[in-house]
């Protein structure tokens, strides 16, 4: 099993419109809205890399008002 982090920013004000979006992303568990450099910070997990990957890319950078993301695959499972 793959787990992941994804760091994601969106469009001022856009944060808690996109909250439920990205957490009825398939392979996404949890997400939540914080404060700091990124907007919302999202959990995934997946059997495999690259669908970890395609959730942040096709996904979660698919959804509007998305500005940028960063994935960081956890290293500790």
């Amino acid at each position: 099993m793959v787990h992941a982090f994804v760091m994601i920013k969106t469009g001022p004000g856009e944060s808690e419109g996109l909250l439920e979006a990205i957490r009825g992303l398939e392979n996404v568990v949890e997400a939540h809205v914080v404060a700091g450099g990124y907007d919302i910070i999202a959990e995934a997990d997946a059997p495999e890399v690259y669908e970890v990957l395609s959730t942040a890319s096709t996904g979660i950078q698919g959804l509007e008002s998305v500005i940028d993301t960063r994935t960081y695959i956890a290293m500790d499972e």
